[in-house]
């Protein structure tokens, strides 16, 4: 690539796990927003919340900017993501961590996104944790996203597209005085454009690192309250068998001649109870009753968006 040659027009894409479609509707907001900036150009959205969709591979290039976008999960990446994350080949791509936590707290969860994603190979260039509507509940958190942090996410994404271009242009300018120091007329800016985003670093954000332990809910007296196992459970009476369970459930835990009976690995993520349109899924276990009553007593405050850049 020659110095008239612009390293723009990056292909800037979603890519993002979302049970709820929370994730995916602040993921998808960002990646719009940048595309609507100069130099960056719409490329088609990689949705990895299908069991499917995490049996591929998935490589990027130099060209490539990646909106990429997970809930939390007791304070973390869901740990049933990080087999597929550790497929993921960067290859110098821009990246930009996004993780959606129910107004409790992201914890760990975006230093962690972070470096899972430079140690793939990423260079990251900003990051944000939103909140929306938590899994467990409608009312910590209802509706959101909003229409506020729609119009957040968006101001995220042109603060972002502006320190690429400044980036990017100190790269173009080290290119160009390096080519007249060589008496040449043409130089590649690969090599400058990486020793930017070195000097720039991973994105600076919230967290501890060392990773602290996945958050613990427990009752009044400090006693641990175990969810894991807990399942939601089916009405059978209401349900009409319409397969929408089976298509939300993100560990393909729901079979298609069982709808509504979860008999794998469930996460929590509650797309199967909130997606039914009758309401035949629900859950009864009292430990998980009072975390979800807790939580909605203990965070009932309005949470803002962080952005990190």
């Amino acid at each position: 690539m020659s110095v008239t040659e612009s390293p723009l027009d990056l292909n800037v894409r979603g890519m993002y796990f979302s049970g709820t479609g929370t994730t995916e509707t602040i993921v998808l907001a960002v990646a719009e927003a940048i595309s609507r900036e100069e130099g960056f150009l719409r490329a088609p959205d990689i949705n990895f919340t299908p069991p499917a969709a995490r049996g591929q591979e998935y490589r990027f290039g130099q060209q490539d900017l990646v909106i990429f976008g997970v809930p939390v999960i007791a304070g973390r990446v869901p740990n049933v993501l990080l087999p597929f994350l550790n497929t993921l080949e960067g290859g110098g791509a821009l990246a930009v961590p996004v993780v959606l936590y129910g107004n409790r707290n992201f914890d760990d969860a975006l230093i962690e996104l972070r470096n899972i994603l430079e140690e793939r190979g990423f260079h990251t260039v900003a990051g944000a944790a939103f909140i929306g509507e938590h899994s467990f509940s409608r009312i910590l958190a209802a509706g959101r996203p909003d229409k506020d942090d729609i119009a957040k996410a968006e101001e995220f994404a042109k603060a972002a597209a502006g320190k690429i271009r400044a980036l990017v242009k100190k790269a173009e300018e080290n290119a160009e005085t390096a080519a007249k120091a060589a008496g040449s007329g043409a130089a590649g800016i690969e090599e400058e454009l990486n020793a930017a985003l070195a000097a720039a670093g991973p994105v600076a954000v919230d967290g501890e690192d060392p990773i602290r332990p996945y958050y613990i809910p427990r009752d009044r007296k400090g006693n641990h309250i175990n969810i894991l196992k807990v399942k939601p459970k089916l009405d059978e009476s209401k349900c009409t068998k319409c397969g929408i369970c089976v298509e939300a459930c993100p560990m393909g835990s729901i079979k298609p001649e069982a709808p509504g009976v979860v008999d794998g690995i469930c996460i929590k993520c509650c797309g199967c109870e909130k997606k039914c349109p009758e309401g035949a899924l629900y859950f009864d276990d009292p430990g998980y009753l009072y975390h979800k009553e807790e939580l909605e007593l203990g965070y009932p405050d309005r949470k803002e968006p962080k952005l990190f850049l």
